[in-house]
């Protein structure tokens, strides 16, 4: 004797569908080791990577706050106005005098 399998109701099939939905925003489906194998995907901020919405729009200040230090801008016009050294002679960009 067979059974007869059940149809869903369309309760259950909306349920179904927005429970699909819902793992597809949270996991993805890589290879590792010739296996499909379902990870978390890297979390992201309006759709672009956390790293790189970090870079793009944090200030200096919040960067030395969160010791992100190789993030900060680098501003050479402070330590060296001019490419001038202390004998009063120009360097090229190599600090060979000239």
């Amino acid at each position: 004797m067979a059974k007869v399998k059940k149809k869903l109701t369309p309760a259950q099939k909306c349920a179904n569908k927005a429970a699909k939905a819902e793992r597809q925003k949270k996991y993805q489906w890589v290879f590792i080791n010739g296996k499909q194998v379902r990870i978390k995907r890297p979390p992201t901020v309006d759709g672009i990577p956390v790293d790189q919405f970090i870079e793009e729009n944090a200030d200096p200040i919040w960067l030395h706050q969160n010791e992100m230090w190789e993030l900060m801008p680098e501003e050479d016009s402070i330590f060296e106005p001019d490419s001038v050294t202390e004998l009063g002679t120009k360097e090229d960009g190599n600090g060979i005098p000239f």
